[in-house]
């Protein structure tokens, strides 16, 4: 069974500039009128939706959410910049120190609600990754994320859990 790694902690609470962005034309979030370009048009789009004078459709910030979070995200693409993409307004950032155990073929970060779990497994990634980002959260929630290391189907314990408490907009 690989060793527990020494440490998990949160990076950092907050949105994370370039942190996902969709790029291609057909999948890009930020083309709201779906004409393969971010342009004036999705800004004006964008604009209304928040208003409410055009039905809300976008998937920027979760679906059909429609803000002036959003309408800066779709500025932003329209300049050149990549469509920052997330659930929410908030996203967790996890780091960790790699397993200096042999065999370890990656990890599997999980989250819970409470410190003693259920926790519920977010994502696997490989063995020399030490980061995640949760882009998954909700506003006014706290969180507690535990890793495991992986050795082929064999996973070690839990780490210990560490807290993140997600800020309400």
């Amino acid at each position: 069974m690989p060793k527990l790694f020494p440490s998990l902690m949160v990076l950092s609470l907050g949105l994370l500039p370039g942190s996902f962005l969709a790029e291609a034309a057909a999948l890009n979030a930020c083309d709201l009128n779906a004409d393969g370009a971010v342009n004036s048009t999705d800004v004006q789009l964008s604009i209304n939706m928040s208003l409410g004078t055009t039905p809300c459709t976008a998937a920027v910030a979760g679906t059909n959410v429609c803000n002036a979070e959003v309408v800066q995200r779709v500025v932003n693409a329209s300049l050149g910049n990549g469509c920052l993409v997330s659930t929410g307004l908030h996203v967790v950032s996890l780091s960790w120190t790699l397993s200096t155990s042999t065999g370890v073929t990656g990890y599997q970060i999980s989250r819970g609600t409470s410190s003693t779990g259920p926790f519920t497994a977010l994502a696997s990634v490989g063995n020399t990754v030490t980061s995640y980002t949760d882009t998954t959260v909700v506003s006014g929630t706290t969180y507690y994320y535990v890793i495991a290391t992986v050795a082929g189907s064999t996973s070690s314990s839990n780490s210990s859990p560490v807290q993140a408490s997600v800020p309400t907009p």
